[in-house]
């Protein structure tokens, strides 16, 4: 999920084995989890592979994320409270001067602490654990599409209407702000891809 290993890599056991301090039978058990996962592609006679995501897979993986977020952004804002709208307005305020001194890597960590913490507030385990899965599928789109120039200000509006809704303790509004989220996220992913083949042109 760091991208220390890259799409379609071989995954060794032996060379995991020795790089982790790990006995063979852990390195098979880890990789038949993350193959569970759909982080490992296994491939019978030839080992393990880093799972290449395309670029139609991370948008349709997008969708579901939109569906599943707005529930939990919903959730969320029903049962909110006080401390955790403090904790809200703290994020708004880092993610805000983050994104005024161009600090990417930054506002990318909040980023995520934010959709993170909005799942654990909505009380959703089952959709934590699909959301979880499927972020993880999708990583290295997201990454790519967080270091855009100027996505960060695009992003940070939408972010701070899923919190002040929340606040608000307004679900119909919170919904549609994470599923707005979302959906400019897919919108993005989908430029960019058409800009990577006009490139290719």
């Amino acid at each position: 999920m760091s991208g220390d290993f890259v799409p379609d890599q071989r995954l060794v056991e032996a060379d995991l084995s020795e790089r982790f301090s790990a006995g063979r039978g852990a390195v098979r058990s880890a990789l038949l989890q993350l193959s569970n996962e759909g982080l490992v592609e296994r491939i019978p006679n030839r080992g393990a592979r880093v799972r290449a995501v395309s670029l139609a897979e991370a948008i349709e993986i997008t969708e579901v994320r939109m569906v599943v977020e707005g529930l939990c952004a919903a959730k969320a804002a029903r049962q909110v409270t006080e401390v955790e709208i403090a904790e809200l307005h703290e994020i708004r305020e880092q993610m805000a001067a983050a994104v005024d001194a161009g600090a990417v890597m930054t506002y990318s960590e909040l980023n995520q602490r934010l959709h993170r913490r909005i799942i654990e507030m909505s009380g959703q385990g089952t959709a934590g654990g699909v959301i979880e899965r499927l972020r993880g599928q999708s990583v290295r789109h997201q990454f790519r599409l967080a270091m855009q120039p100027g996505r960060p200000s695009v992003s940070l509006p939408e972010h701070l209407a899923i919190i002040d809704a929340i606040c608000s303790r307004d679900p119909a509004a919170a919904e549609q702000a994470a599923r707005r989220h979302l959906g400019s996220v897919i919108h993005a992913l989908r430029s960019s891809a058409n800009a990577s083949s006009s490139l290719a042109r």
